[in-house]
């Protein structure tokens, strides 16, 4: 049966953002951020998602006073920022599930709605430190599991290795391949040493 965090990285497919789960929200919002790169004029749409919330054009009549222009009389480029910012809002409704879309669908700004999920969504994870102490200590603890294959056990080791580089922990490259390597079962330790012998280990990658 596919679990939840499978059904996340299989749902973000060209035709559909991302949904957000949020234990998984660094992961959910770098997504995101590729898809939205993705669409047609991406970069404007994740700078109106980011930075710039959209100001919308106006013209000043004869009088002096000053309105809002209707769609129809926006020039083309303004028309493109519009629409760049209504599939901006799309794209983060699509991606949320029901409980968050409800705090959020009423606000109308793209950007205040990719703050505010934000911030709903630091309210449920670790503090940066929290995450920090937890990983490493997963690092520390990493070994193999008895039963399971090499590239299972790979596949454990690179996400690990991968949830790290999200909130930017630096770890040498020897320090990585040798935990790999180190912590293969003892059947593996002519291989283990064929690699230590014929690679560099301070600037190989461990994949």
């Amino acid at each position: 049966m596919t679990t939840l965090a499978e059904f996340i990285i299989i749902a973000g497919a060209d035709n559909r953002p991302p949904m957000l789960e949020k234990s998984l929200y660094e992961c959910w919002k770098i997504r995101m951020e590729h898809y939205m790169k993705n669409r047609e004029n991406g970069r404007m749409i994740l700078n109106l998602v980011q930075n710039d919330p959209l100001i919308w054009p106006t013209a000043t009549e004869y009088n002096g006073t000053i309105r809002t222009k209707t769609y129809e009389e926006l020039s083309a480029t303004e028309k493109i920022q519009v629409d760049c910012d209504c599939k901006a809002t799309n794209i983060i409704l699509q991606g949320l599930p029901p409980n968050v879309y409800a705090i959020v669908n009423h606000h109308k700004v793209t950007k205040e709605i990719w703050d505010i999920v934000k911030l709903l969504m630091q309210g449920m994870k670790l503090s940066l430190q929290e995450k920090e102490c937890k990983l490493y200590d997963e690092f520390d603890k990493f070994t193999f599991m008895k039963g399971e294959t090499l590239y299972q056990y790979y596949w454990r080791f690179a996400q690990l290795i991968n949830n790290m580089k999200v909130i930017n922990m630096s770890m040498r490259a020897i320090q990585v391949n040798t935990k790999f390597l180190n912590s293969l079962p003892p059947e593996w330790s002519k291989f283990v040493t064929d690699v230590k012998l014929a690679r560099n280990l301070h600037t190989t990658n461990y994949d």
